[in-house]
């Protein structure tokens, strides 16, 4: 099957979760049975235990910054809970990311023998000591065409700002084979722009409107040949990690399929990160403890990701390490972020791509039948994007728009809503339950077996 068009196998064939016609009133009917099927997993839900996590997390712990002893405080204390909730498969998975970066200590650039002023940006490489001598070719705003009608291969592109971000710029240059980018801003200055926290990346300098212009005006006709020169720059390294705990099908009814299960452990360094994203974090540990021992025919991995505040690294560490195998058999990953603050918005779903998948059916059928319709829209931004990448349908739960205390010291547990905690881990319990628990005649045939509501988009929904 083509990746992201994946239909779940056996444990949900029956309601043929993408084909199913049963419309919303079907399941918001009178029947006094109708949650019958999850309470099940919502009865068993304890909205106490998911506030002393988090409270343990955002007070006890504090701001949890990536590769911090604060962060490793916080991946023992989750390692802790998983083997203390029954799940003896817990997995600490380590990988190094880039922190910080030690500007060069010099920068220059000389084009036929003239001096220019600029600045590096930051996250530059540097440059071969003495910097790299080769032809000046111009690329207009460093598109794929413009670069390779520049034929930049071996030389260094001179770029203009505009249209499209700088790193798009560097990478289109540097797929086409230039050794270095010199951008020309829109102005006389020369601020520090950051390019993605990655020792791949060129050497790259900024220099002013009017010099750019100069040049661009002498390339007309003429071969120039610049010496650039970017030294003393260094990528400091740290180490993070996800924890990851396993919980196995039952050996007879294996239907060889995968969900997980998952959110962001770190926070930003002004914050006790309460809502984002303890919270997540938290609710991930309460369904871990709930569903360990409930009957499943799925393996479940719930996984807390280190280094999300960095760049979704260690969801992309994660996602990039699975096999073929793995991410064929991969059916959902629900991921959490910033579920918990009373000053948010309403529930809500985004996909990567915009597009509805197994998740937002589920997600939405679940608070259907719980609480009422989950609408979704598109965004990154969040853990479950690298999934979508590698092509396992994704989504992540929050509440839009964003709380005014998103990545600030006001983001406390005093504005933590242990109603929307519950409601957040009660949807994701019973959709998760819906997709991994056993198949048998007699449910299929009964009237609380869960059907599928297809989740609508919204084109107001926004963080």
């Amino acid at each position: 099957m083509k990746k992201g068009t994946k239909i779940l196998g056996a444990s949900l064939l029956a309601g043929s979760l993408l084909f199913s016609s049963h419309s919303v009133m079907a399941i918001q009917g009178e029947n006094p049975s109708e949650h019958a099927f999850d309470n099940k997993v919502i009865k068993r839900i304890d909205v106490e235990k998911i506030y002393q996590n988090l409270s343990h997390l955002a007070v006890n712990i504090g701001p949890r910054v990536a590769g911090t002893q604060s962060e490793q405080t916080t991946v023992d204390y989750i390692t802790s809970k998983f083997k203390e909730y029954g799940l003896n498969e817990v997995e600490v998975q380590p990988f190094q990311f880039i922190k910080d970066y030690k500007h060069p200590s010099s920068v220059s650039l000389k084009v036929n023998g003239r001096n220019y002023e600029t600045a590096a940006f930051r996250f530059s490489n540097n440059t071969p000591s003495g910097g790299v001598s080769a032809e000046l070719v111009y690329a207009g705003l460093g598109t794929t065409a413009e670069v390779a009608h520049a034929s930049v291969e071996g030389k260094i592109a001179l770029i203009k700002r505009g249209t499209i971000p700088f790193t798009e710029k560097m990478d289109n240059a540097k797929k086409a084979g230039a050794i270095g980018v010199v951008f020309i801003n829109t102005d006389n200055s020369t601020p520090l722009f950051s390019l993605p926290a990655n020792e791949s990346n060129l050497p790259v300098l900024f220099m002013k409107k009017s010099d750019g212009d100069e040049l661009i005006s002498s390339l007309q006709g003429n071969n120039l040949t610049a010496n650039m020169s970017v030294e003393g720059a260094e990528f400091v390294k740290a180490t993070s990690h996800n924890v990851i705990a396993t919980k196995k099908p039952m050996k007879n009814k294996d239907t060889n399929q995968i969900i997980i299960v998952g959110a962001h452990h770190d926070s930003v360094s002004v914050s006790s990160g309460a809502s984002d994203n303890a919270s997540g974090t938290s609710i991930v540990l309460e369904l871990a403890r709930v569903l360990e021992n409930a009957p499943s025919d799925t393996e479940i991995r719930f996984i807390t990701f280190g280094a999300e505040e960095n760049g979704l690294l260690g969801s992309k560490h994660y996602a990039q390490s699975l096999t073929k195998d793995e991410i064929n058999r991969t059916v959902a990953m629900f991921n959490m972020d910033m579920v918990g603050s009373k000053n948010a918005g309403e529930f809500a779903m985004f996909t990567y791509d915009g597009k509805p998948n197994t998740v937002t059916t589920l997600g939405n059928s679940a608070g259907t039948r719980l609480y009422d319709a989950i609408p979704y829209n598109q965004i990154g931004r969040s853990d479950h994007q690298p999934f979508t990448e590698v092509g396992i349908p994704a989504a992540v739960f929050t509440y839009a728009p964003l709380e005014p205390e998103y990545h600030t010291a006001k983001d406390t547990i005093e504005l933590i809503s242990k109603e929307k905690l519950l409601k957040t881990a009660q949807v994701l319990g019973a959709a998760v339950y819906q997709a991994a628990r056993p198949d048998t005649p007699a449910l299929e045939r009964s009237n609380v077996a869960p059907v599928p509501v297809e989740a609508e988009y919204d084109e107001d929904l926004h963080l």
